[in-house]
């Protein structure tokens, strides 16, 4: 999910608007605010878990056959 970055003068139309809120809904929204910053922390993933999750028992020269072998040639030319 993208992130939006705000000027201090639309962060300040914000709170104009926010400030006349009931205290219960201003409590509310700190909570949602809080547990939004409290998720971003928990998505984060290490990238170090990735490293050395193929696994295959052929060697290489095995796989690049295999690949090139599994290569379609079409050189056949629609005409319009």
């Amino acid at each position: 999910m993208g992130h939006l970055a705000i000027t201090n003068k639309i962060f300040d139309k914000y709170f104009g608007f926010l400030v006349r809120l009931d205290n219960n809904s201003k409590k509310r929204l700190i909570i949602k605010l809080t547990e939004s910053i409290e998720v971003e922390k928990e998505e984060k993933v290490d990238l170090n878990l990735l490293y050395g999750a193929w696994v295959d028992d052929r060697d290489s020269d095995e796989i690049i056959k295999e690949i090139r072998n599994s290569r379609i040639e079409n050189r056949k030319i629609e005409k319009f």
